[in-house]
This record gives C-alpha cells, structure tokens and sequence, in this order.
C-alpha cells in the first residue's frame, strides 16, 4: 500500500551465508487511472512529514472463492491439489480466498513509517520498541533509514536519514510493529475513500488521519495470538491473501492460473530460468535506472551483482565497511550485498496490479504458523512473503512460505529487508474511527 501525507490541523530461523534469508527465503499518491504510461508506476509527488493525514492506494482483489493449489515449501513445483504431492503431509494448501478484498500496491516506505513514528511517540522516548539503533546512519551507513534525535522538538524525534530513503520500503519491522502500525490506521479517522481504475485494475484510494492508539484495533496485542478482531478495516494481510494478490491471474494464465512469480508466469520445474531480470540501482540514490527491461524485480541473480545502492552523503569507505556488528570488510560484503530500490519503480505489475511483491523487501502476514519442523517454542511465529534484494529467485516462488517469529530482536538489528504491505476487509466507511 502506498501511504502518504498531507499538512492538516488536526489533533492529535533459518540463515543463509550470503543472503540471511528468512527460512524462505504509502506523498499524496495519484490514483492508477492518472499515469499517462501504462507501465508506469503511480506514486505521485513526494510525501510531507508536516501532518498526520495519510493517503493509502490499495488494489481490489476479486474473484471470491478461487480454488486454492497444493505446494511443497521452496520446492519449484505446483499442484491442483496435496493429493497430487508427492509428500501429500508435507504439502500446504494456499491462495484460496472466498471473499473479496483489498492489498496495498506498495509497500510501507520510510517516510511513511517516520510520520507514524512521531505521531505514536511524540516524546521520542522508545517505549514500545518501534526503533532500534541499528537503523541509524551513524550505526549503519548503508543500511540506517531512520535517525532518533532526543532534543528534537514534540513529533519530531523520528527523521528520514537521507532524503533518498524516503521512497525505499521501511525495512525493519516485526510482526509487532506492523500491527501497531495497523492498529494506529484502525483507530484513525477515515477522511474520504475514492474507487476507480485502471485497465482491467480496480483501485481504493483512502486519506486517514492516523492515531497514537497503537495496542487494540484490528489486533489486541494483549494476546500473543491474536488473530483479526473485526471483520472491516485495515489489517495485515493473511498468507492467502498476500499470495493470491501476487501469483493467482483470473484470467486463467500460468499454471492452475497460478503465477511463478508475482512478476510473470515463469515455468514450475525450470529452477530460475524464467526468473525476472534483476534490477539495476542508482548507486547513489537507489532509483532503478533498467525499468524498461520487463518483467523486472529486486533481487540477487545468481549470475549478476546484487542491486546496491549507499546514499551519495556516505563516504564510500563507510559504506563498505562501517557497521553495527564489528565485521571485517571480507564478511560484511559477503553477508550484505542487496539493497531496497524506490518502491514500484521496477513497474512489472502482479496479476492484480500490485508492484514489489516480488523481490525488494519480504513482507509481514498475519497468519500463524508452527514453529520449523523439530522444533518447541513458546514464542508465535508468523508466515512472510516476497523474497529480498539480498536473496535469489526462489525466495520469490509461492512455495517460499518463510516465517519467523513474529518478536524476533535479532532481526530487528541484522536484517533491513524486513516490509509491511497493508491490507482492507469489508467496507469502510468515510468519517467513521
């Protein structure tokens, strides 16, 4: 979903080597109906930090009651059905949804989470965890988004490091985070909701005045478990959902009409030739600079360099070695090659018109999971989508059911690939909290 703002008075697992893959692995917007090319991805101008009124694109998901298909987790097959597996108890059944929705055609981007940072913790004091120091430039030069600076003013603790993060996906969240930031849009005042379209892409276009309730909403998180508490407003969306939003085509395309890749059918069973061509980044500003080469995603090419990008403020000296864990270059430029690019500009559109599902950064559902096989826990664990700019092709295959738990500290300090992308149920009304 892409969120944006508006100047108003109201009140107020499992770790790879190279990839650390996560065992699977929202400016005032212009409505898709306004892009004079129709590649072209509509983001609009760019955001302001000054209100707290956010505008949300979201794309309808129709087709109620599509038939759901059979897959191995991060095996490169599909099936109709689990019977069809040949390990029918190792299959999981996914990307059947019978009701109509909604899915953002973005992801969460820094500046967005920013404003929702100093609107929920205008004194700046932390107390719910939204923050961690690895996201600093100091700490981080490459990878830090966001800057806390204690003896800012009231609302303005929280800062968009570099302007050129301001349109990068936020790329630390947990669980926890994501739903606080679900439950500040639930809580909120509904402004205006405007429909419209786009070729065959329907479109929501919302403007929410955002609130600093952040712990009850759409998800009580007195509850460990907690599920959707409401069946209308601003949630997380499920694995079904996030899945069919990205791989089923209406149209019958693909395979079962499921795509491979949220980027273009692609072929089961070929590993990751049909794969869509990397992105190409601006080394200074992250912008991708090869969007007429489609169908195209963010991610690590076994045959390419990974997309990467430091902001053009950092020496590259910093970039290169400077960072929160005490790594030598050699190890450090092993372990973090990828970087987020500027939401949507890789332009290849899902079979519902969303943009980045595939590649950039792995995205949050709400849907709870076992923890992996073997394993006891008491902590909840919590399915994740989409592949990484840091990661190859297969994170991106529907097969790639990551989960993580949905409170791990870890990642919030080593893993800046970590995205929100918001979800709609029901019909929300205008004016209404």
């Amino acid at each position: 979903m892409h969120v944006a703002l508006r100047r108003t008075l109201l009140k107020p697992s499992v770790v790879t080597a190279c990839g650390l893959s996560v065992l699977l692995a929202a400016s005032v917007t212009a409505s898709p109906g306004a892009a004079a090319d129709e590649r072209r991805p509509v983001t609009g101008g760019s955001p302001s930090l000054e209100g707290t009124v956010i505008t949300l694109t979201t794309m309808k998901v129709g087709a109620p009651g599509n038939h759901s298909v059979g897959i191995l987790p991060f095996k490169d097959a599909l099936y109709r059905s689990c019977a069809d597996a040949p390990s029918p108890k190792e299959c999981l059944r996914v990307g059947g949804v019978p009701y109509r929705y909604e899915i953002g055609r973005l992801e969460v981007t820094v500046e967005q989470w920013v404003a929702f940072l100093n609107t929920v913790d205008p004194q700046g004091r932390n107390r719910l965890r939204l923050y961690d120091e690895s996201e600093s430039s100091a700490a981080w030069p490459k990878y830090g988004q966001i800057n806390l600076s204690p003896r800012a003013g009231q609302g303005r603790h929280y800062s968009v490091a570099f302007p050129q993060w301001a349109d990068k996906p936020y790329g630390f969240a947990n669980f926890l985070r994501a739903a606080r930031f679900v439950n500040s849009l639930y809580n909120g005042r509904l402004i205006s909701k405007r429909a419209g379209s786009k070729d065959s892409f329907r479109y929501v276009t919302y403007q929410v005045a955002l609130s600093s309730q952040t712990e009850r909403g759409m998800y009580d998180l007195a509850r460990p478990k907690t599920t959707r508490v409401h069946g209308v407003g601003f949630v997380l969306p499920s694995q079904d959902e996030w899945i069919k939003a990205a791989y089923y085509d209406p149209r019958g395309g693909g395979t079962y009409s499921y795509w491979k890749y949220p980027t273009n059918p692609g072929v089961f069973g070929d590993g990751e030739a049909t794969a869509p061509s990397p992105t190409v980044l601006n080394p200074g500003t992250g912008d991708v600079s090869n969007a007429a080469t489609q169908p195209l995603a963010s991610y690590h090419a076994d045959d390419k360099p990974a997309p990467s990008w430091c902001p053009n403020q950092v020496r590259p000296d910093a970039c290169a070695t400077v960072n929160p864990f005490g790594f030598d270059p050699t190890i450090y430029a092993k372990t973090y090659q990828g970087s987020l690019s500027t939401v949507g500009q890789a332009r290849t559109e899902s079979p519902w018109g969303t943009l980045d599902q595939g590649g950039n950064a792995v995205e949050w559902t709400d849907t709870i999971t076992a923890p992996p096989s073997g394993q006891s826990s008491l902590r909840v664990w919590r399915r994740l989508h989409g592949g990484i700019s840091n990661a190859s092709a297969y994170q991106m295959w529907p097969s790639a059911v990551g989960l993580q738990p949905q409170d791990n500290v870890f990642y919030n300090h080593t893993y800046p690939w970590l995205g929100i992308r918001i979800g709609v149920i029901g019909d929300l009304k205008p004016g209404k909290p």
